[in-house]
């Protein structure tokens, strides 16, 4: 709704409040949404009319619209459920719990299930969390308060708490004002005219005489105004006024810089004009500029906004001339370089002064520089937060899990530090490339200064919106250095960069803002945004709001970008119906020019886009990149980079366009390069040091662009505070920093050398066949060779405030009162002989297991048997829930099927036959729709989830000497994008590209690990693998080539005296959120949690001194005592 139609709401909200249709009133403000009466709500409230406060709240936010928006909700329905429970209304009481609380359930299970556990009491208030609650008046007056701090803190009311200061009677005003007006207009107007409708445009009737004086004694009709005093009313009144002569669009809104109006009147279709219509730049999506690029995984994905956006550059060239003299010759085609990135990459941009110098973000939270030349990797930084003390209220509401009084924030601290599901949206180098911009997927933004060593120094962290940061980009606002971003919460946001200071906050989008892209034309400064509602809209640096208001082509996910000389505009974006739309835009007409030709009709993914050389368009699309020549519409040439490349690759230019980076299905990124880029990457290999840029710290404090020194590894110059902004560094990669050819493996003998807990057990003694953490991290369940299962689960104290799993302090073996054990049916079976097998879902709340008889489905609360299906013969060897749904489970069987099984129907509703033996394991992959099986044969299949159907089989490598007939357990277990495969049998441990089904990484039994395999699993984020074998020893991998970095003996975890011949691991299970901790579940019976000694500690590898002697002090292995004082001593020097 356009601001002058927002204004005749409120103008109506006036007169109905002046003639006291109170009811009216508040239904007008519901259904508009502009005004949020907070007396009115809270009258509701203290009145306990629940179904009109709820109906009030619909129109200004829905449930599920935010964590401010759903903790609202939750208040009031929690509220309504203990004033049923406290008048002894059971029935009431159960109703709301189904109907109204059980939307809450999906969010946090554990706090529905102690809501439900309420009705069990004769009285709430003997629970401790609600013994202070007094009467019901006083319960709403608390809650009240704490409903006004989060519809204050919701972005969704913001600006709609006040009124706007009005006169009096204005709708009036305004009427008389238009009549007097109108009978100004009259040919012969009468003295005293009747005014009997306002339906239709007065007019005096017949002339009777001279024209006489305007009536002033007239009731409805006010003292007559000069006609100057009515001015022109633009696209909203009855006269337009003319138009002004010819001027680019951007001169007619730019022109209007300091216009008082906040969104110019733009009539739908209209095209940009001169200064009486300032807006017409866009209605379309905005593509990257010469320099973006991201892959969107499904048009239909709910997540979108989690996945990395398309990036925009300010252009700060204006009126050079075309370049014509570029041919087919200067595009990058040959396959130069590959960078393996390892995980999947979200972002990309080449260095501004250095052309082989790339940053890369990925879909963990890392950021990488690589010098592309050498293939060496300069630096990089995974996810954590700087600073948790400084987290505004946005971060803790929403990662705050849903409780009674809370005044903890410790569970925050982990949940935001520890959560593996934070991507990097967008990563940018500063126009003089001093300083590096990181966008996160959770609220922040990073701003680092580089200086061509291997350290990232902090600058800045900015917890900069609600939600995700969509999108960042640098600029040069009145020649100072700004950030700007835009996010989940609507806006735009300017930041000073070396200050974080916060400049302007751009307000105006009705959706999340996908994207920005800062530019100027002679002097003025304008940002372009674009939101998922498909609008675009302009905005000068100042506070009178945007100039454009126009819909882009596809309505959804757009990007705009500028040739590289500024002169001419593009975008490039996708619909949720994967139509995508490459366009020129006629920017002194506000209209398309060109429409490129030849994408697929539906891409699976958003297309991405970048220019070249004022002459090339590329975007990647069909597994392929598509070159046009900007002034032909129909396509140039298609590159294909060797093959391999995704549906929509994302790719990037260097600034010369002799390079470019595109990404490829495995997670690597190719290089491909022209005969200049060849001679550049050539250059770069014999003068490595040249490409490692100084910081011009009087450069980035002024704001001017200044020239960048290469220099040799000196450390760059920090602004005053910069350095003591943030006080905790980034942890660094295990391996930062070290030499990968000069280190030796960390090989840890002693107890002292980590720390490990036996967790209790008073039962008799099983053997572990198979261990998992609860996805929460608090808890570890472990199911023995006699078929019974024990969970011990970690309590939250003032010790260990997030209540996760730690060797620091002992667990409870844990089991709900007046129950036993779960315990799986074994039938005829010995359960000793049986194959157990066990799985838990998403929420934690059930647990499928089986130990040779039925399969068993128990609740992890209660522990009691939901159900049980299945029973042998066949007897069921491995499970697996499917990831979008808890209902369907895959059941690997012993003789060799797979059953895709619905609970909820009790029903097979496929059977997938390939192997020839049991199946030993089973991994889906959301991301590539399938189901990887593995069998006792050695065999690998590959199925469809759609129609499962199979579309690939192989067998095991099997290593050099051994029978080429894989025989034994395989098991599979796909990484955190779900794109790689970790294979593991008793003679090796491997690494799959899941789509080709080909080895990537290859590791076969030899010292120091030469026993069998018995266990092995990734880590929490997929950079290491945990191996355990049956001498006892437990190895620790890199998984980028299967690295051995540490070695674990028996003696590290076993009592004195045992021997790890006769006690070994057969079960391995690594921590959800920490990277470090892993579980062992042992021989005799026993489980052990085991992590390094230090909390920030890792394991190995140890760095090699030039005289071959390992470091003192490595990484896992702590140095002798005299050592030890030594460096206290230092320390302390």
């Amino acid at each position: 709704m356009s601001s002058l139609s927002r204004e005749l709401v409120f103008l109506i909200l006036q007169f109905l409040d002046e003639e006291k249709f109170k009811e009216t009133v508040h239904k007008l403000e519901q259904e508009s949404g502009f005004f949020f009466n907070m007396k009115y709500f809270e009258d509701q409230v203290q009145n306990g009319e629940w179904d009109e406060v709820e109906r009030y709240l619909s129109g200004f936010t829905k449930v599920d619209d935010n964590r401010y928006s759903m903790k609202i909700f939750f208040e009031i329905r929690k509220q309504k459920y203990l004033e049923a429970l406290d008048k002894q209304d059971r029935a009431k009481a159960v109703e709301i719990l189904v109907k109204d609380l059980k939307v809450f359930a999906s969010f946090n299970e554990d706090l529905y299930k102690e809501i439900t556990q309420l009705l069990t009491l004769d009285n709430f208030r003997e629970n401790d969390q609600l013994s202070k609650y007094g009467d019901t008046k006083s319960a709403r007056n608390i809650m009240l308060i704490e409903l006004k701090k989060l519809i204050e803190a919701n972005p969704l009311f913001r600006e709609k708490h006040q009124f706007p200061s009005l006169k009096a009677s204005r709708l009036r005003t305004l009427i008389n004002q238009s009549l007097n007006w109108q009978h100004q207009l009259c040919k012969n107007p009468r003295p005293n005219p009747d005014i009997k409708t306002l339906f239709i445009d007065h007019s005096c009737g017949p002339p009777n005489g001279a024209r006489a004086p305007p009536p002033a004694n007239n009731p409805l009709v006010g003292a007559m105004q000069k006609t100057a005093a009515f001015p022109p009313l633009g696209a909203h009144g009855p006269f337009q006024p003319s138009a002004g002569p010819p001027a680019s669009a951007l001169a007619g809104w730019m022109g209007n810089a300091n216009s008082a109006a906040p969104h110019a009147a733009v009539a739908p279709g209209q095209a940009l004009a001169g200064p009486p219509n300032p807006a017409a730049l866009l209605k379309r999506p905005r593509t990257p500029p010469a320099n973006s690029t991201i892959d969107y995984q499904s048009a239909d994905s709910e997540h979108i906004l989690k996945r990395p956006r398309p990036q925009a550059d300010e252009v700060n060239y204006a009126g050079a001339s075309h370049q014509r003299n570029a041919t087919l010759d200067d595009l990058p085609k040959t396959h130069a370089r590959t960078l393996n990135q390892t995980s999947s990459v979200t972002s990309m941009d080449f260095h501004p002064m250095h052309q082989t110098v790339l940053l890369v973000g990925t879909n963990i939270g890392e950021i990488s520089i690589w010098e592309v030349a050498s293939r060496e990797k300069l630096a990089y930084r995974t996810f954590k937060v700087w600073d948790i003390s400084a987290c505004s209220v946005t971060m803790q509401v929403e990662f705050g899990s849903f409780s009674f009084p809370c005044h903890d924030i410790a569970p925050l601290q982990t949940a935001f530090v520890k959560d593996p599901a934070v991507l990097v949206h967008r990563v940018v180098w500063s126009p003089d490339g001093a300083l590096i911009g990181v966008a996160f997927s959770k609220f922040i933004i990073h701003l680092y200064m580089y200086n061509g060593t291997s350290e990232l120094r902090q600058l800045h962290e900015i917890d900069a919106h609600v939600g995700g940061v969509n999108d960042l980009a640098f600029s040069h606002p009145n020649k100072q250095l700004c950030v700007i971003t835009c996010g989940d919460d609507k806006t735009i946001k300017v930041w000073e960069a070396m200050t974080a200071r916060k400049i302007y906050v751009f307000e105006g989008h009705e959706a999340a803002v996908y994207s920005v892209c800062p530019h100027h034309k002679e002097s003025i400064q304008f940002i372009f945004s674009t939101a998922l509602d498909g609008k675009i809209k302009a905005w000068l640096y100042d506070n009178l709001g945007s100039r454009v208001d126009y819909d882009a082509p596809g309505r959804w996910c757009t990007t705009m970008a500028y040739s590289a000389d500024g002169t001419r505009l593009f975008s490039c974006g996708t619909s949720k119906d994967g139509e995508s739309f490459l366009v020129e835009w006629n920017e002194s007409e506000g209209a398309i020019k060109n429409t490129y030709n030849g994408f697929r009709k539906r891409s699976i993914n958003v297309i991405q886009f970048d220019t070249t050389r004022n002459r090339f368009l590329a975007a990647g699309d069909d597994f392929s990149i598509k070159i046009w020549d900007m002034d032909n519409i129909n396509l140039l040439t298609t590159i294909d980079a060797d093959s391999g490349l995704p549906p929509s690759p994302r790719l990037r230019f260097n600034k010369e366009g002799t390079l470019l980076a595109v990404t490829t299905q495995d997670n690597s990124i190719r290089i491909l390069a022209n005969n200049d880029g060849l001679r550049l990457l050539n250059r770069g290999i014999e003068k490595v040091n040249e490409v490692k840029p100084a910081v011009n710290t009087l450069a980035a404090v002024s704001g001017v662009t200044a020239p960048v020194v290469a220099v040799d590894r000196v450390p760059a110059a920090v602004p005053n505070g910069a350095e003591n902004s943030r006080a905790v560094e980034v942890k660094p990669r295990a391996d930062e920093g070290i030499d990968k050819k000069n280190w030796k493996l960390a090989d840890l003998t002693e107890q002292a050398h980590c720390r490990s807990i036996r967790l209790g057990d008073q039962m008799a003694a099983s053997k572990v066949l198979r261990l998992i953490y609860t996805n929460a991290g608090n808890a570890l369940l472990a199911l023995g060779s006699n078929a019974i299962h024990k969970l011990w689960k970690w309590q939250k104290n003032d010790w260990n405030v997030a209540g996760k799993a730690t060797a620091n302090f002992a667990p409870q073996l844990w089991q709900p009162p007046s129950a036993g054990f779960m315990t799986n049916d074994v039938g005829e079976t010995d359960p000793e002989e049986a194959v157990p097998c066990i799985a838990l879902s998403k929420n934690d709340s059930y647990v499928m297991s089986a130990s040779g008889g039925k399969v068993l489905l128990f609740n992890m609360m209660t522990f009691k048997i939901m159900t049980q299906f299945m029973p042998p013969p066949p007897a069921a060897t491995f499970l697996a829930f499917h990831p979008q749904d808890n209902n369907f489970i895959a059941i690997g069987m012993e003789d060799s099927a797979i059953h895709i099984y619905n609970v909820r129907v009790d029903e097979v509703k496929s059977k997938l036959k390939g192997h020839s033996k049991r199946i030993t394991g089973l991994a889906f992959s959301n991301n590539l729709n399938i189901l990887v099986s593995s069998g006792a044969d050695g065999q690998l299949c590959v199925w469809g989830t759609d129609a499962w159907d199979k579309r690939k089989s192989k067998f095991i490598q099997m290593p050099p000497g051994k029978d080429a007939t894989p025989t034994g357990d395989t098991r599979v277990q796909f990484d955190v994008d779900q794109t790689r495969l970790l294979i593991v049998h008793e003679t090796q441990l491997a690494i799959y590209d899941a789509a080709k089904l080909e080895p990537i990484h290859q590791w076969y039994l030899r010292d120091p690990f030469p026993a069998s395999v018995s266990s092995a699993t990734f880590s929490c984020d997929s950079e290491l693998v945990y191996a355990a074998f049956i001498d006892g020893s437990v190895g620790v991998f890199e998984t980028d080539g299967l690295r051995p970095r540490c070695r674990l003996a028996p003696s590290t975890y076993l009592p004195p005296g045992a021997s790890g011949t006769s006690v070994y691991p057969l079960a391995i299970s690594a921590h959800p959120t920490e990277k470090y901790q892993f579980a062992l579940g042992l021989s005799d019976g026993g489980v052990l949690v085991v992590e390094p000694l230090e909390p920030d500690g890792k394991w190995g590898p140890i760095p090699v001194t030039d005289n071959g002697a390992a470091a003192s002090g490595a990484t896992g292995v702590p140095p002798p005592a005299d050592q030890n004082a030594e460096q206290s001593g230092a320390r302390a020097s």
